[in-house]
């Protein structure tokens, strides 16, 4: 298995138009299959969690599941309201949203309490999640409304026309991020390679393998349902590794081509590319896909489709690795090597040599690596003094994971959408003149037909009990399904469901009340779901499960190291460098977005909390592109040790020599991941912020301070329990002779 990454190159380079063309005909096989099956989103069964989850099951059961709900507001443009202006607006909207198919009922207009505004709810036809595929009938009405009364506002907020405003926002935010991305990669792709042709390859391989692992993701929903997240973790995570990918190969190969003086030819030169990094990027590209299955442990959809996008994109990546690249390769080096002849034959004719093109970059002598001057003088510290460098870096570290002892975890719901999209700013003048709207409880109590009327008298004595409770504001609404067997009682809450006030009140009601419910009527099933219930337990359902994925990975990189480099003591080094790198990276993230400082800087409002997906998504991603690294550098550190060096210096020779590259890829990873904090969404923000920093710190305070000095302090006991590198299982394969 491990002459398959040669196989394929050998038979790429040997046959290059063919693989090219076999590539590009894969892409579009797999667009073409994905666009024609299409794909599968989640529906709301899928998003369902923990006891408000249980709730909505039962409420489904009954007929009384959530739908769709739009909500017109009539307010002045400037002054008090005309009561009765605004009453002829509203009987306009009834009027002609009772036409409509995908209106299922209207409610009579409600003034507020303050006497500022007016408002009808409209109920939309079809589930909670497919209002927003329909609502635009209904904001046509709304604007055919406004046209009609000039003198008023008249506009509408609600869950569907808010997500709908969040699907385009996301859309435009991603195109600028490529538009950020994709320049500052050409430009660091043209400085470490110093040719338009080379800089142009790794963006080629990377954009065609997103566009495959798109069609592919689509195909894969079927099975892992995508909850609208996989496209934007394909791009995020296909440009980074694409990229890297191939610059590992790429500066091998050019590397490598140096050292030959020309006694290779490009086939060769290709293989040995292949049987060195190439095998590092195969191995690599596995344990990003590894890494990103455990995921899965974390039993949500959300995360279900973050982990199929990134195992379906970095395996794609690979592949591209192996088959495309090396026929790339082959294909310009030969022919650079044609100009070379031909220049040689004039020069020996004695005619003038032709100009010299950007065509055969890889004549200029490739540097034997370092890295640059600060890397170069950071590790020569290191090796000076690897105890200092140790203990200094490794509490810098810890230093930066520090604020983590003060992480407040919370779901990202409505209330912390970006206020870009018109649908929200109308929702803030909503809960402003109706402050009942905030949100909602729901009880729900399923019992057996005969006992309807003990549930629902049971439902209204716990209403009229609440009823002055001051968590709590409005009138509490009861029904009951048709077939007698569920009953909910909706309760307005006049708080956020974020707040101190709404979560108070939710634990109140479930400890005390809905338990009364249950001891008072046998045998009936009983639970609390609404905004607040979905607010509060999705972040405990991730608490809960980060146990799991986190043993998940520590197992993954461990198996991963320990089967590379047969050391236990590697893989030991793997897992705690990798935990230290997404600590450090996670407490800056708190220390940035739980605080109010940073808001200016990165353009946010703080809520005081971070994503609950956050931290599971930077570990889970972290690990595995940690593994890129780890791979490659201590591939390097290994081929040293091969060559009859002693660790020490094989350890600073192949860090050294990685640097280079290192630094490169990372930097590449760095303005990626940093193109997603110009994002409006928070949680995405805050991701993209968190694995910028992570990488930053990881390329240079892990790979160039802590890990030499680790490996220089273990000196020949880095190998353990191998006295020494075995041959047959080392990354690096038998350099092929001159085969031109």
């Amino acid at each position: 298995m491990i002459d398959v990454p040669v196989r394929m190159a050998r038979w790429s380079a040997g046959h290059p138009w063919r693989a090219i063309a076999g590539w590009f005909l894969f892409v579009a096989l797999c667009l073409g299959l994905g666009i024609a099956i299409g794909g599968n989103p989640a529906t709301t069964e899928d998003f369902r969690i923990g006891e408000a989850g249980r709730a909505e099951a039962l409420a489904t059961e009954g007929g009384l599941q959530q739908r769709p709900v739009e909500r017109v507001l009539i307010t002045a443009k400037a002054g008090p309201l005309d009561r009765t202006a605004a009453d002829a607006a509203a009987r306009d909207v009834v009027q002609r949203m009772r036409t409509l198919p995908e209106v299922r009922s209207v409610a009579a207009p409600v003034p507020s309490a303050d006497g500022t505004a007016v408002r009808v709810d409209i109920t939309m036809n079809g589930v909670e999640l497919d209002g927003k595929r329909h609502v635009e009938p209904l904001r046509a009405q709304t604007d055919r409304v406004q046209a009609a009364h000039p003198g008023l506002r008249v506009e509408e907020t609600g869950s569907p026309s808010i997500s709908k405003g969040l699907d385009a926002l996301r859309s435009d935010d991603l195109a600028r991020t490529e538009m950020i991305a994709l320049p500052v990669t050409l430009v660091t792709l043209l400085v470490v390679f110093g040719s338009v042709a080379l800089a142009v390859v790794p963006l080629l391989l990377a954009l065609s393998s997103i566009v495959a692992a798109i069609g592919l993701s689509m195909l894969a929903s079927h099975v892992f349902p995508d909850a609208g997240v996989g496209t934007n973790v394909i791009l995020l995570i296909g440009l980074a590794v694409g990229v890297d990918y191939t610059l590992f190969y790429l500066k091998r190969e050019r590397e490598e081509r140096a050292r030959s003086g020309g006694r290779l030819d490009s086939r060769a030169l290709v293989e040995l590319a292949a049987a060195t990094s190439g095998r590092a990027v195969v191995l690599s590209g596995i344990a990003v896909a590894v890494s990103s299955a455990t995921l899965y442990l974390a039993d949500d959809v959300i995360f279900s489709s973050i982990a199929t996008g990134a195992i379906v994109v970095s395996l794609v990546a690979v592949l591209s690795s192996l088959t495309i690249l090396p026929a790339l390769l082959a294909a310009l080096g030969r022919r650079a090597e044609r100009r070379a002849a031909r220049r040689a034959a004039r020069k020996a004719a004695g005619a003038a040599p032709a100009p010299r093109s950007g065509g055969a970059p890889w004549r200029r002598r490739a540097k034997d690596g370092g890295g640059g001057r600060l890397t170069r003088a950071l590790l020569g510290l290191t090796s000076r003094h690897p105890v200092i460098m140790l203990s200094a870096a490794t509490l810098f570290m810890l230093a930066l994971s520090a604020p983590l002892l003060s992480l407040n975890l919370t779901d990202m719901g409505k209330d912390s959408h970006p206020r870009a999209v018109p649908a929200m700013r109308t929702y803030d003048r909503l809960n402003a003149a109706f402050p009942e709207l905030k949100a909602t409880h729901q009880v729900v109590v399923r019992a057996d037909a005969a006992r309807a009327d003990e549930v629902t008298a049971a439902l209204r004595d716990l209403g009229a009990r609440l009823k002055d409770d001051p968590r709590l504001a409005g009138t509490a609404l009861l029904r009951t399904s048709p077939d007698r067997r569920t009953s909910m009682l909706e309760l307005p809450v006049p708080h956020y469901a974020f707040t101190g006030q709404a979560r108070s009140s939710l634990r109140g009601l479930r400890a005390e009340h809905a338990r009364a419910i249950t001891g008072r009527i046998a045998g009936a099933e009983v639970a609390v779901t609404g905004d607040v219930a979905r607010y509060a337990d999705y972040p405990e359902h991730q608490k809960g499960k980060l146990p799991l994925v986190i043993a998940g990975l520590l197992v993954v990189t461990l198996v991963v190291t320990v089967g590379a480099f047969r050391s236990l003591v590697l893989g030991l080094v793997g897992v705690v460098l990798n935990l230290l790198s997404a600590a450090a990276a996670l407490g800056l993230v708190v220390l940035a977005f739980q605080n109010t400082w940073a808001e200016g800087l990165l353009d946010f409002t703080s809520t005081g909390s971070i994503g609950s997906r956050v931290p599971l998504f930077l570990l889970v991603i972290l690990f595995g592109l940690s593994m890129d690294y780890q791979v490659f550098v201590l591939s390097r550190v290994q081929e040293a040790v091969l060559a009859g060096a002693s660790t020490r210096q094989a350890v600073l020779d192949g860090i050294g020599r990685s640097a280079g590259v290192v630094t490169s890829a990372a930097f590449v990873m760095v303005t990626v991941f940093a193109s997603f904090v110009s994002l409006h969404l928070m949680e995405m923000k805050q991701m993209g912020f968190a694995l910028a920093v992570a990488v930053l710190l990881d390329a240079v305070i892990i790979r160039v301070m802590i890990l030499p000095a680790l490996l220089l302090l273990l000196g020949e006991r880095t190998w353990w329990p191998s006295r020494h590198p075995r041959r047959d299982h080392l990354l690096v394969g038998p350099r092929p002779t001159n085969m031109g």
